[in-house]
């Protein structure tokens, strides 16, 4: 076997391999061919998610800032808890010492 038959060999084993490919990729294409009627679909899918997301940031804004809004709320009513309990203890040693001058003015 010579030099220029190893060649010719060759050429023709990679131009069967490209046209085995070829073959290979057109019946590919044929069998997984896409229609009209499946990409409006996937357009349609496309665009009900795109609004399905914008809906989901919205919410989420408005979810982060109606916490904000009612963990301000939470700060000002623990705050007058805490001023209303105060009062009431201040009351009930007022209260107590009252009725501590009452008995001994009795």
């Amino acid at each position: 076997m010579g030099r220029t038959e190893l060649v010719l060999i060759t050429a023709l084993i990679l131009f069967g391999a490209f046209l085995l490919g070829w073959a290979g990729h057109w019946v590919f294409r044929r069998f997984n061919r896409i229609d009209t009627a499946n990409v409006a679909e996937l357009d349609h899918m496309a665009s009900a998610l795109h609004e399905a997301e914008e809906t989901r940031d919205d919410a989420i804004s408005y979810m982060q800032s109606r916490e904000a809004e009612l963990s301000g709320k939470l700060g000002q009513t623990q705050a007058e808890l805490e001023a209303a309990m105060e009062g009431l203890g201040v009351a009930r040693c007022e209260a107590e010492e009252l009725r501590a001058y009452i008995e001994e003015t009795s």
